[in-house]
Parts: C-alpha cells; structure tokens; sequence
C-alpha cells in the first residue's frame, strides 16, 4: 500500500513538471503570439493564443474576431476590468492551474469578476473555494455584493447565513454604513433572512 502511494506520488510529481513547461513558456515568454493589455494603461504581457482559446470559449472568440487577425506585432486584446498586477495573476492561473496564497487574498474579488465574465469555471471554483474558506465579519459583505453580481446561489447563501449569526456586529459596522446605500436589495434580503432565521428559532424553541 505504501509502495503503491509513492508510485502515485511519483506519477503525479512527473506530470506537475511535465505541465510546468506552460508556466515556463509564459514567464520567458517563448513563442509568444499576442499581447494583452490592462485596463489602466499599464504595460500589456504576452501570452499564447492557443492556451488562451482553449482555457475560456470567450477568449477563443475574441481571437477569432477580425480585431486579432492583424500582423503579430499589432496582435493585441485588452481586458478593461483588470489591472496589471490582476492580469499578471490571471495569467498565471491560465498558464500554471494554480496561484500563490498572497495573490489570491490580494485578487480574489477581481478574478472571480474575470471568471465570471470570461466563463473560466476552474477559476470561479478555485476563488469560491478561497473567499468561503476565509469568510469573516470583514469580508463577508463583500462577498456577498460579488455573489450577487455573478449571480452566485452557493456564495449568497453562505454569505446570508454568516451574516445572520453576525448580525449585530456586521449591521452596526462603519463598513455595513457604506455598503446599505449602494445595495438596498441585499439590505432587504439581509432583514428577511434575519426575520425568517428568528421566526424558525422560535417555531423550533
């Protein structure tokens, strides 16, 4: 059992370095065919059509439209909603399958927005996997407006119920101030969640 373990281990270790050879492509930029450029005027990074087709059908047909059939030196998309650092750690998700902890909790919000946008559903697993794990009374107003956005029933749910067994600290919050304005909807499925969460309390004391 213990042989067949490590066999497996081996086996997996062979072929996390043999799909590195991607990351390795993206960071020495090795036959690179297009440019994609941030919405903030920051420096585009280059990266592969192939690879970029075959992660997102979004992507495949933005590379397809006549914009992106000019010669390779003009070969350029630009992902408004994405900052470089943001579009730097897209990419490396696309290329690597993965990112580190520190750019996950720096980006999160904006790459599930990506994702969502873009119809890359690894990636929106991979962030609603992050942003349930690391649910709190800071963030948890936050993730519920993007839940909301994306139209994200898993999120909004467990976001809902976080909120209901935080009530007093997040609604009398400096942050709940701000947010109320801006998303009265959620407010009001906030107070029906709480008065339906108390109302079955009561039926099951």
């Amino acid at each position: 059992m213990v042989n067949s373990m490590k066999e497996v281990e081996v086996e997996l270790n062979k072929k996390l370095n043999f799909l590195s050879g991607f990351v390795t492509a993206f960071r020495e930029q090795i036959h690179t065919d297009i440019q994609i450029k941030p919405g903030n005027n920051g420096p585009s990074l280059p990266a592969h059509r192939a690879l970029l087709a075959a992660r997102s059908e979004i992507f495949k047909n933005m590379l397809d439209s006549d914009g992106c059939k000019a010669p390779p030196s003009d070969d350029t998309i630009t992902l408004p909603e994405l900052n470089h650092e943001e579009l730097e750690s897209l990419l490396d998700f696309l290329y690597s399958g993965s990112l580190a902890t520190d750019k996950m909790e720096k980006h999160v919000y904006s790459l599930f927005l990506a994702a969502d946008k873009y119809e890359i559903p690894y990636l929106q697993e991979f962030c609603e996997r992050h942003m349930l794990a690391s649910l709190n009374s800071s963030n948890v107003l936050d993730v519920l407006e993007i839940s909301d956005v994306c139209s994200n029933k898993t999120l909004k749910e467990t976001a809902l119920n976080f909120i209901v067994r935080n009530m007093e600290d997040i609604v009398f919050s400096p942050k709940y101030e701000a947010f109320a304005p801006k998303n009265a909807h959620l407010s009001v499925q906030i107070t029906r969640a709480f008065l339906l969460d108390a109302k079955t309390r009561r039926i099951n004391a």
